[in-house]
């Protein structure tokens, strides 16, 4: 409805707020109200932030053969109007934190590895969102025609079932391990798509990125949980999006040249917060309660 750049940023920063009390609000009744029924439950939940990209890319990319710019703002706006009246179901439903057994473990010093994470999950805000802000448009210029426009669905289609399978491989592996290999992963997308490889490299990419971003958001928010720190969600989050709000305005004086030498920074970003995830390992207390099926049963395991 306006073309001023002061009201864009009023309004941008009323939706940032609202995404984020949303996400910390889903993200902590999922680890508290799911994760004690079946872990593969909590990647379905994280799965939706997928299913929500590929609906929104595709309504975009539907909207630009019959409109404008402003006709896809109102068509997004229509679509989280009806996803607020789904997301109003939920109110109230959410019943107290199950306790935990008297004999459960504990973890003793969680900032011993907490702190670690925290700043692990930091880069990976600032490596994640210039690779999200500027893939699309990296990958159009490289890539002219449809396939260049649908690169967010792929990313979208690819995020879906990643979180699935990040949450079932929790269950075999250690948090720090995972965080580290799908952060590497993510990393060689994006610098992939910084490169000229093609429309085959260049899905590739998309699917790499798509395939861990919310893989990592999974483990990081799963590893505050087990570390036991009663604010994990809250604080990873918003380390995580003060990273956000660092990493488009740190690659700007890159973009002289075009989106390349920004991404291929995304890239490194990102490997240092690998590093900083193959760090966390060390020592980690991977010994932890979860569960092995839909039956609310726990029993003792060690993570490989």
């Amino acid at each position: 409805m306006t073309t001023s750049a002061p009201m864009w940023i009023v309004l941008r920063g009323i939706a940032g707020a609202g995404a984020a009390v949303m996400f910390v609000a889903a993200a902590s009744t999922v680890l508290s109200e799911v994760s004690h029924r079946s872990r593969h439950l909590i990647g379905w939940a994280y799965g939706g932030v997928g299913a929500g990209i590929v609906l929104s890319g595709a309504t975009v990319l539907l909207v630009t053969f019959i409109g404008d710019w402003q006709a896809a703002w109102i068509a997004a706006t229509a679509l989280a109007a009806l996803l607020s009246v789904l997301g109003w179901n939920l109110v109230n439903t959410a019943t107290a934190s199950p306790a935990a057994p008297d004999n459960a473990s504990r973890v003793n010093r969680p900032h011993r590895w907490f702190v670690p994470l925290v700043l692990a999950y930091f880069l990976e805000g600032v490596g994640y969102i210039i690779a999200g802000t500027f893939l699309v448009a990296a990958v159009t210029s490289a890539v002219p025609g449809p396939l260049g426009k649908a690169t967010w669905i792929v990313v979208g289609l690819a995020a879906i079932p990643s979180c699935v399978l990040w949450a079932w491989l929790s269950g075999k592996a250690s948090h720090p391990t995972l965080l580290a290999v799908a952060l590497g992963l993510q990393a060689v997308g994006i610098v992939l798509a910084a490169l000229d490889v093609g429309a085959a490299g260049t899905i590739v990419a998309a699917v790499l990125f798509g395939g861990t971003f919310m893989g990592v958001t999974t483990l990081a928010l799963d590893a505050g949980r087990h570390l036991q720190v009663p604010t994990a969600v809250a604080v990873l989050s918003a380390v995580y999006a003060v990273g956000q709000a660092i990493g488009p305005v740190a690659v700007a004086p890159l973009l002289t040249d075009g989106f390349h030498t920004a991404l291929l920074a995304a890239g490194g970003i990102v490997t240092l917060s690998a590093i900083g995830a193959l760090m966390l390992r060390i020592r980690f207390p991977h010994s932890r309660r979860v569960a092995t099926s839909p039956d609310p049963e726990l029993q003792l395991t060690a993570s490989r």
